[in-house]
């Protein structure tokens, strides 16, 4: 694990970073805070109690996102079909091996894990678990058109990092597999997966902060096909997007990663979305930051 490197963040749990994409598998505030406010409190799980759901996770690396909801949905006794892509069999390793980590769940998440890491799969009466190892653009492809998604779980790196897991191809796709009541989840609040997701015909929220400021202004992204307006209440930990954010979808900063055959790399995928934000007529993304009083330090991890 020489491109690994551990990690330990301000919650005391354990993250990991990788060299070679040169980012943080985790916020150093926490990578188990981040895994419980981002995606674990925003599912809304209760709704599921006592039921069944689909849940696709998508780069799920240590695991923690698998393993909260897991640790959960044992709690209230619920089914789980759970789908995970991850091109990287370490990071898994290293979670069957970190104690620290082991105990923040229910003895039988690392059971399945353990099955998930050496068969790629698990089955019981009430789970059924399976991770496809490799490129999530080709893996996605495999899992029944039939199966729709409650919950899906979209936890790459960041796109000026990864932007393969962030294009309006491979998002298009991924989609497609939402259910017409499902979340899609995640961290990034960035302006090109936002106007994406929102061009895909999804509504898309605002995962709010414990705290706002100019520096932590969302905490994520939730897109849902079809929401019902009713059901948004107070006490979720998601709102309607505010009219500073409406603006950034305004910006250049917003012009999509594309990838038209799903096998584009890093580099041509970043190119082609430089070239097309050259000659874009929208507010520069200066602009914006200036008008809202933020530096361009303060949202470097946000677009």
């Amino acid at each position: 694990m020489s491109e690994l490197i551990e990690i330990l963040t301000k919650d005391g749990s354990y993250s990991l970073r990788s060299l070679f994409f040169q980012e943080n598998f985790h916020s150093l505030l926490g990578a188990l805070e981040e895994t419980k406010l981002k995606f674990t409190s925003t599912s809304n799980l209760q709704r599921f109690k006592g039921k069944s759901l689909n849940v696709l996770d998508i780069c799920f690396g240590l695991g923690y996102n698998s393993a909260s909801l897991l640790d959960e949905l044992i709690k209230q006794k619920s089914y789980l079909n759970l789908y995970a892509l991850e091109i990287d069999k370490k990071p898994l390793e290293y979670s069957l091996r970190n104690e620290s980590f082991l105990k923040l769940w229910d003895p039988k998440v690392k059971t399945i894990f353990e099955s998930m890491y050496r068969q790629d799969y698990f089955e019981d009466q009430f789970f059924k678990c399976s991770v496809l190892w490799g490129d999530a653009r080709e893996k996605i492809k495999i899992i029944p058109s039939s199966i729709k998604f409650d919950l899906i779980y979209l936890d790459g790196f960041s796109p000026q990092k990864c932007p393969q897991v962030w294009t309006m191809e491979f998002l298009s796709k991924v989609s497609e597999n939402l259910n017409s009541q499902g979340y899609l989840i995640t961290y990034s609040s960035s302006a090109a997966v936002r106007k994406t997701l929102r061009n895909l015909g999804l509504e898309i929220f605002t995962i709010k902060p414990s705290i706002k400021n100019r520096i932590f202004w969302s905490q994520g992204t939730v897109a849902i096909p079809k929401f019902n307006n009713k059901k948004l209440k107070p006490n979720f930990n998601f709102e309607k997007l505010s009219l500073m954010e409406e603006e950034h979808l305004l910006t250049k900063a917003s012009i999509p990663y594309r990838d038209q055959d799903l096998n584009s790399s890093k580099d041509d995928i970043i190119k082609r979305r430089l070239d097309e934000q050259f000659f874009s007529n929208l507010l520069s993304t200066n602009k914006w930051r200036e008008k809202w009083g933020m530096t361009k330090l303060s949202v470097k991890s946000k677009i």
